[in-house]
Formats: C-alpha cells, sequence, structure tokens
C-alpha cells in the first residue's frame, strides 16, 4: 500500500489484511508519525520510503492511497513497472488524466480497478434489490446525497476538492445503477478555486431519468441519504451514511465481526411508500469487505476486477463537465467515453 493517511489508515490497511486471498505486505510512507501508526496497527508489516523499494520487495499487487494530486503520477509509475494496482477515488483529477492511465496499463497488459467500495453500501445494495424485484415500477428520479456537519471548517486539500471527493461516489454510484449520462447542471459553492464545501448536481441518463446528486461539508441538516421515485413507490433512507464507515474508524473489521459485518440496525432501514401505505425495507449487509477479495481473484486470473477502469474515466467525464456547468451558468453536454 502506498500513503497510510486517513483512507489508508482506515479504508485499505484493515480490508486487505482480513481479505482472503490478500496479505498487507508493506506500507509506503516517510511520515514518522505514520510509520509508527503502521508498526503499531500492523505488526510485523514493513515500512518503505519508496514505490520502488516496495516493488522490490516482492509484493504481488499495490493499492495508491496517496492524496488526490498524486494519483496519476504514483498509478502510472506501479503500472509502468507490471504491478497490478487499486487506485483511490478520484481516480484522476480529470478525465484526460483517467483515460491515460487506463490505456496506459491496457497496453502494458496490467490489471487495474479504482476503489469504489460504495457500490457496496448497505444502502445501495438494498436499492439494487427493490430495482431488481421491480418494487419501484419505472424509476423517474434518483436522490443520493453525501452530506455531513463536519467539526473542520473545510474539507482537507488531500481529497481534491468535494466535488471529486464526494462526487466521485455519488456519480459512479448513479452511473453503476442507471447507465451513462448525457448532460449536466452543477451549482458549487467553492471556498478557494477547486475547494468545494457544497455542490449539487442533476444528471439526465439515457431514457430521461434524473439523478440529483448533492455533497455538503457542514451540513446542518443532511438530506435523505437516498429516495428514489418510481411509478409503483418510492423509497427513502435516513441522512445516516453507511455504518462500514464508522465501524472501522471504532476499530471494527469484516474478520472480526464475521457474518455480522455491514449488518444496518432496524432503525437504519429504509422506508417503502406509496401513498398511505409506509413499510420499512430490511437493508442488505454492507460488503465493503467483497473489494479486496474479488480484486485477488482477479490478479491470479479467476475472474474480472470489482470496478471496471473505464467507469472511473466515465465518472471523472461526468465530473468535468459538472466543473465546466457550475462555471459557466448552464447545462452541458456529457461526452460519451469511447474505448
Amino acid at each position: 500500500m502506498v500513503g497510510y493517511g486517513f483512507g489508508g489508515r482506515y479504508f485499505h490497511a484493515p480490508l486487505i489484511a482480513g481479505a482472503p486471498g490478500c496479505v498487507l505486505a508493506g506500507v509506503v510512507t516517510r511520515s514518522p508519525s505514520r510509520r509508527a501508526e503502521v508498526t503499531h496497527a500492523h505488526a510485523g508489516v514493513p515500512v518503505f520510503d519508496s514505490v520502488a523499494d516496495l516493488i522490490e520487495s516482492g509484493v504481488d499487487a499495490i493499492t495508491v492511497c496517496t492524496p488526490a494530486a498524486t494519483h496519476t503520477a504514483v498509478t502510472d509509475e506501479v503500472v509502468q513497472r507490471g504491478i497490478p494496482v487499486v487506485c483511490d477515488k478520484p481516480f484522476a483529477l480529470n478525465a484526460e488524466a483517467a483515460r491515460h492511465t487506463v490505456e496506459l496499463a491496457e497496453r502494458a497488459g496490467v490489471v487495474i480497478t479504482a476503489y469504489q467500495n460504495r457500490r457496496w453500501d448497505s444502502d445501495l445494495l438494498t436499492v439494487r434489490r427493490l430495482l431488481d424485484a421491480g418494487e419501484l415500477g419505472e424509476v423517474r428520479r434518483f436522490e443520493s446525497a453525501f452530506e455531513r456537519w463536519a467539526p473542520d471548517p473545510e474539507p482537507p486539500a488531500a481529497g481534491g476538492g468535494l466535488l471529486r471527493d464526494f462526487g466521485s461516489h455519488l456519480v459512479d454510484q448513479a452511473l453503476h445503477l442507471f447507465g451513462a449520462v448525457h448532460q449536466v447542471y452543477a451549482d458549487t459553492h467553492e471556498l478557494r478555486p477547486e475547494v468545494e464545501d457544497d455542490f449539487q448536481l442533476m444528471v439526465v441518463h439515457g431514457g430521461g431519468l434524473h439523478s440529483r446528486l448533492s455533497g455538503g461539508w457542514r451540513q446542518g441538516a443532511p438530506a435523505p441519504r437516498i429516495r428514489i421515485t418510481g411509478s409503483e413507490g418510492s423509497f427513502v433512507t435516513s441522512a445516516a451514511m453507511d455504518g462500514q464507515e464508522g465501524a472501522l474508524i471504532a476499530g471494527r473489521t469484516p474478520a472480526g465481526d464475521g457474518v455480522d459485518w455491514g449488518r444496518e440496525p432496524e432503525t437504519a432501514w429504509g422506508i417503502l411508500g406509496r401513498g398511505n401505505e409506509r413499510r420499512a425495507i430490511p437493508s442488505e449487509r454492507g460488503r465493503w469487505d467483497l473489494f479486496y477479495e474479488q480484486f485477488a481473484r482477479a490478479v491470479r486470473g479467476d475472474g474480472p476486477v470489482p470496478v471496471d477502469p473505464w467507469d472511473a474515466v466515465a465518472t471523472a467525464t461526468v465530473l468535468d463537465a459538472a466543473r465546466r456547468s457550475a462555471a459557466e451558468g448552464r447545462s452541458v453536454d456529457v461526452p460519451a467515453v469511447d474505448r
């Protein structure tokens, strides 16, 4: 693993260490305090000064979870050295860089994927189940929000701005559920150039379905995490984020929780509404633990990567169009992603 900041410490290292077929074999960080954290949390795991040193130790794959602005350079270095790689979100700062990295990996025959772990959020998996069962009828609108009240006055610069940070997840989820989009309208609030603390996107999918996506860093009254409206009813969840995030920060792991990992309490279940009828819908288990297990199989040639890297190019393309829309104050066409 390259990088041991907040994401690496909580959202990658424990999941790698506990995934079947995986061993956390080394971490690259030069920070003395983070080197100490690695030693404390993962006794016996060696710490390296560079990607080259990590590769020379004999690792089979690498996860890149450095600050967003360095993702392309570090991931490209790993690819050029012929090592399978996971790149954290945002996969790149723009679509051109994302495409460059994916094409570089394809030419080199290197396995590459994007860490879009929130495809395995409990609420999104529950929505997928309802869609597959036809519970909502013809879907007309999908609303999805990552809004929270953060103690810090602005999001960390390492994330590349809130639109790239939270927006990468929200756009990826919308594309994953409903396919490509051809138009976007965006409104953002910037604390300084390319550092947003609030955004709203309206994206139009093929067939006319609309997704309304919003992110907020210091939102005192967060919107429902998901509301999806169809011809036969609507499904809405609370504003609470998936519980896997809090569990990992608290020191729990899938390996420790076993079959209870990712289970949401009944108080967090969403509601299916049809007029005056209201019914609580049991949540699917959140399954962030599946990502690295599937990636390990892909590295061994036993299946596909968990996230097609071209999906990361599609997400970056939408975010590029959203940034342009916000700057120009108008709807912007989203170009198709040609492989």
